[in-house]
């Protein structure tokens, strides 16, 4: 999934909900900052003080996609669950140990990492983590049938567009004429390096199309993102209902009819293929009051002035200079770009040190 749905159908979702603006943008910046926090190391500070942080995503061609660790700490627990076959722990899918691995939608593994979320709501990082738990719920449904591991279960063929046939050829080829190292980047995760969904491009993460493709097992898999996305936003607003009644197994009504129509045609009517753009018109339909939630003027800064991490540490560069010191403030304990990487730790240890070994899945 991109920018359109994590950080604005997210938001939507959270105020359906019933959070407030304030925590719904919190919720929903830390879902998307998830897929933009690619920076990790050690902040050092004037006074001496110090604090780690880890990255929860890679850039495509980031030399880190050839280690396995790095994978393993970062695909697995933010973008690629594992679901276990679907099934139950305690219970093996058939086949190899990769089969554990691949993502499934909304799985038994999804439900306990939303139930664990729940149970930690009153934690100083509470927010930022439902919106770290909300990013890895909604990529179970995107990411399907793929595994955040280098493996030739994601190596698939034929992909193509059912409502332009053949645009994934034109696409490679817009990569290709657009910029030369795009091209080979994306040959490179597609083809030899079998991560995630690379051999599908961005299709998983386009709301509005339909596709289908050939998998590593010969056999065709067509998907309708649209209907998908929907089922994905129909969890995500009860795992968060329950998230305000602190209770994991609440019984919480499903989407308002009205609004759940209006996101429905906003994901499958909204076609651009630049998400940014996609974005901006999710943004414009907040501001008007689309919904049935009051007008509210939400916006999302990656990097630079204004971000979360500027606020924390006053710096607008998009990576750090390892030997640069902050002057530290007691602000920075409170920070949302501090709390969001206190929840990412706080997700990623729990994912596979405690979630992952209850299924017997050794993951890192």
């Amino acid at each position: 999934m991109q920018i359109d749905f994590h950080h604005a159908a997210t938001y939507v979702l959270a105020r359906l909900a019933g959070f407030k603006h304030t925590e719904a943008d919190i919720v929903a910046y830390s879902a998307q900052y998830v897929d933009d926090a690619t920076n990790s190391g050690v902040i050092r500070f004037t006074n001496g003080a110090l604090y780690r942080h880890i990255s929860s995503a890679h850039k495509t061609a980031d030399y880190r996609n050839f280690v396995d660790l790095a994978n393993h700490v970062v695909w697995v627990p933010f973008h690629f669950l594992p679901g276990n076959g679907g099934l139950p722990a305690g219970q093996s899918p058939a086949g190899d140990f990769v089969e554990r691995i691949i993502c499934r939608p909304n799985s038994p593994v999804a439900q306990d990492m939303v139930e664990d979320c729940i149970n930690h709501k009153h934690s100083a990082y509470a927010l930022h983590r439902l919106g770290i738990t909300m990013h890895v719920y909604a990529d179970t449904w995107a990411h399907q049938g793929f595994a955040g591991i280098n493996h030739k279960v994601n190596d698939i063929s034929n992909l193509d567009d059912v409502d332009n046939p053949g645009s994934a050829l034109v696409n490679r080829m817009k990569i290709f004429f657009g910029d030369l190292f795009d091209l080979k980047a994306s040959k490179l995760v597609g083809d030899t390096l079998p991560l995630g969904h690379g051999a599908a491009l961005s299709y998983p993460d386009r709301p509005y199309l339909k596709w289908q493709y050939v998998d590593h097992n010969n056999k065709t898999v067509e998907k309708d993102n649209t209907r998908i996305f929907m089922d994905a936003c129909e969890n995500m607003y009860q795992a968060m209902k329950r998230f305000l009644a602190g209770d994991a197994h609440a019984q919480v009504a499903g989407l308002p009819e009205n609004d759940k129509n209006k996101i429905e045609h906003l994901l499958r009517t909204l076609q651009d293929e630049n998400s940014k753009k996609r974005h901006l018109k999710w943004l414009q339909h907040i501001a008007s009051g689309y919904f049935s939630f009051q007008p509210e003027t939400l916006t999302y800064v990656e990097k630079g002035e204004g971000s979360w991490k500027h606020l924390a540490l006053g710096t607008t560069k998009s990576k750090d200079d390892k030997f640069e010191k902050f002057e530290y403030s007691d602000a920075f304990m409170t920070s949302n770009w501090k709390l969001f990487h206190d929840a990412l730790q706080a997700h990623r240890f729990h994912v596979l040190h405690q979630l992952l070994p209850s299924y017997s899945i050794c993951a890192a």
